[in-house]
């Protein structure tokens, strides 16, 4: 063998620094531009997949990376043979249903296309009305349910034409047509949070249907500055006390166009949590309280339109309504998602008036994180049982037996099973990984990568793992969970800045979050720790630490995060005279409180979207802070009550448009601080929603201002 000279290897090694040299100077070129430009970094994240009947095949949209909108891909059930179907000159999918074991017509357009597997054809079958969504097949498979408008249609496949079925939408208030609020007046969709649409009788003969009617909303206006003169743009929008939208279901029979409607208790006080019809045609209703203190469970015979009651879970210490509900397989039991004892379980309970206790199915030591699908006579759903901060798939056999862990790979996994049970696609991510599609057999084996989303730009550039730690409560006996990224390379003896953020609850977690992951790590890129705190509210810790938030937004937590600055502080690589905290939303709240809460806690905040006046929640927001009538002292807990505290730096950004929480608030906050002669900076962006972070120019612009907020006040330095 040849022998390598000490020149040799020198130059060797020279070339090889400088490679590494190279490699990290490319990694630290990454800005923020980078992360928004079009196409994104992350490429397109696939749908959900829809199941062929026979189970042999399932559909998803996505695109490869680099390549504009979205195609109809096909792939087996073990996902060896995966292909675009769709003819490349066809608009963006944008739903998809089967229509057969061999045929799937998807919505591109304004248009229903089919795709034919067996004949390998993708061709445009007719037009639809404009802006069609909701795509829902029949059970023949002859006909197509949309709804456009605010009103169900039918698309005929064999006449190709468009039968409108209702006549109840009614145009919303707003003229400029964003904002979550905007919506119309009455509609068959769900409510402004959460809700059904509609859904297909098993004999095809009657559609379930969910109408919510704003009307007796109160008007509140968003101006729109943006116009030749400015517009009021009112929109139906309710504060806490407010009555909220009513929401009803109809039962609609396809042939005559005949609407009979349930006569749900208090309507505008309860939402419906979902409908589904059993396989003999009975309706299964299941509503929660605005409050989320009573939940209630109905069953409407077939043919029939009486309601019969066959659960009622009532608790007054319950704020969230994560609820859910299917039939077995026998239609003779129900299968529901509840919170009765210490975590989430599923249960089941007989449909009849026997008024049987409910029998808990699954594992009481963690979590169950979604309501189950029914396939091939087991139950599939998500649950925390390897830890907090990880979501896998399990699956149960009805017949009996343990649950057994479908999902392996660490970090969030959504579920989709095959009609048969054989396998199961799921939706991963983790917190270096965007979203991607893998399928699984049940019978066990390593799951399959369905797609490779991200542009090279993305894949080759080094993302950091986070560290996931607990430490003590300061303020009672709990334990504390904490997710935090660290800077590559940290020098020994050197002090870092820290930031807590985005801050919110259930963020701990081992997952992809859109832009917010992608900012975490530029920041980190930059020099900073990232921390964040599952703090009181959250999921995965019991009953009693989830329920500690119901009344006291901004007070607990608030200890909770001064308890992790403490743990952070105790670490010899934190500098404690640099530490900040961000977030939008309830993540912009948390951030003003702590600083006029605890002043000196934190040296700089930012509060995005900030909820800081409880007059102004939402009507949903009764199940946090309940109604003014009944708690007046917690509507008292307004942010400009403490303006006076405000020591630290502090920077709002506000959308103009944002419709959650009104811009309105925020400013009488400034006008406080004004008055109180405290220092403060502020951002807004004149067309921005509740969404800014996802919507673009405002997410670059904003996300700009709070990066370059926290380097001019924590100064790191450049080194």
């Amino acid at each position: 063998m040849q022998q390598i000279s000490f020149w040799q290897t020198w130059i060797v090694a020279g070339l090889l620094m400088a490679m590494s040299a190279t490699v990290t100077a490319q990694e630290g070129e990454l800005t923020l531009d980078d992360l928004f430009a079009t196409p994104k970094l992350t490429g397109i994240t696939p749908s959900r997949p829809a199941w062929s009947p026979n189970s042999e095949h399932f559909a998803f949209s996505w695109s490869e990376p680099e390549d504009p909108g979205r195609g109809l891909w096909v792939s087996t059930s073990d996902g060896k043979d995966v292909r675009l179907s769709s003819n490349t000159a066809s608009g963006s999918v944008r739903e998809m249903v089967w229509t057969d074991a061999n045929t799937i017509v998807s919505l591109r357009d304004n248009n229903l296309w089919q795709t034919s597997l067996s004949q390998g054809d993708d061709f445009k079958m007719m037009p639809v009305e404009a802006g069609a969504h909701n795509l829902s097949i029949s059970p023949d498979g002859n006909q197509a349910a949309y709804i456009q408008n605010g009103d169900l249609w039918l698309a005929d496949f064999h006449s190709k034409q468009n039968r409108q079925l209702t006549r109840i939408g009614i145009p919303g208030l707003s003229i400029l047509q964003k904002g979550r609020y905007s919506r119309p007046e009455r509609e068959i969709g769900p409510g402004i949070w959460s809700g059904p649409t509609y859904k297909w009788s098993p004999d095809g003969k009657t559609i379930a249907f969910h109408v919510v009617d704003r009307r007796k909303v109160r008007k509140v206006p968003f101006p729109d500055y943006l116009t030749s003169e400015t517009n009021p743009n009112e929109v139906r929008r309710g504060y806490p006390g407010d009555p909220n939208e009513i929401r009803r279901i109809g039962l609609l029979d396809v042939e005559s166009g005949n609407i009979v409607y349930l006569d749900l208790p208090d309507p505008d006080a309860n939402q419906v949590i979902d409908f589904n019809w059993s396989p003999g045609g009975a309706l299964l209703i299941d509503t929660a309280s605005d409050t989320a203190v009573e939940r209630k469970m109905f069953v409407v015979a077939p043919g029939e339109s009486q309601l019969r009651e066959i659960w009622r879970g009532v608790r007054e210490s319950r704020m969230y309504t994560s609820f859910g509900s299917t039939w077995h397989p026998d239609g003779k039991n129900v299968i529901f998602l509840s919170d009765m004892a210490d975590r989430y379980g599923l249960y089941t309970i007989d449909a009849s008036p026997s008024r049987d206790r409910p029998q808990l199915l699954t594992d009481p030591s963690y979590d169950v994180l979604s309501t189950p699908s029914v396939a091939g006579g087991a139950l599939f759903y998500a649950g925390n049982g390897v830890n907090p901060h990880e979501q896998h798939v399990y699956r149960l056999n009805l017949s009996g037996g343990d649950p057994e862990q479908m999902t392996n790979l660490p970090g969030r996994n959504v579920g989709y099973p095959s009609p048969d049970g054989r396998h199961l696609v799921f939706m991963h991510s983790n917190d270096t990984s965007p979203p991607e599609l893998y399928v699984v057999s049940s019978e066990g084996g390593d799951a399959k990568r369905i797609t490779h989303s991200p542009l090279p730009a993305f894949t080759e550039r080094t993302w950091t793992a986070a560290e996931y730690v607990s430490f003590p409560s300061l303020v009672d006996e709990y334990t504390l969970h904490a997710r935090i990224l660290k800077p590559d390379n940290m020098q020994p003896g050197k002090k870092y800045p820290v930031l807590f953020g985005p801050v919110y609850s259930n963020t701990a977690r081992n997952r992809w979050a859109g832009n917010y992951s992608l900012i975490q790590q530029f920041l980190v890129k930059k020099g900073y720790i990232i921390v964040q705190v599952d703090s009181r509210g959250s999921n995965g810790y019991g009953r009693a630490f989830r329920e500690e938030f119901l009344l006291g937004f901004a007070d607990q937590d608030i200890e909770d995060y001064a308890s992790a600055v403490a743990y952070m502080e105790s670490l010899s690589y934190v500098d404690p005279d640099r530490i900040g905290i961000w977030g939008s939303s309830y993540g912009g709240t948390l951030s003003v409180y702590s600083l006029l809460m605890k002043p000196g806690l934190f040296q700089v905040g930012v509060a995005a979207a900030a909820a800081v006046d409880p007059e102004f929640f939402g009507t949903d927001d009764v199940a946090i802070v309940r109604r003014p009538q009944t708690h007046p002292e917690i509507f008292e807990r307004k942010a400009l009550n403490y303006a006076a505290n405000l020591e630290d730096k502090l920077l709002f950004i506000h959308g103009i448009q944002d419709q959650v929480v009104p811009f309105k608030t925020t400013v009488e906050l400034a006008e406080e601080l004004i008055k109180q002669g405290k220092d403060f900076d502020f951002a807004f962006a004149p067309g921005a929603t509740h969404g800014w972070s996802r919507e673009p120019n405002y997410n670059r612009y904003l996300f700009g201002k709070i990066i370059e907020y926290f380097d001019r006040h924590l100064a790191v330095p450049n080194e």
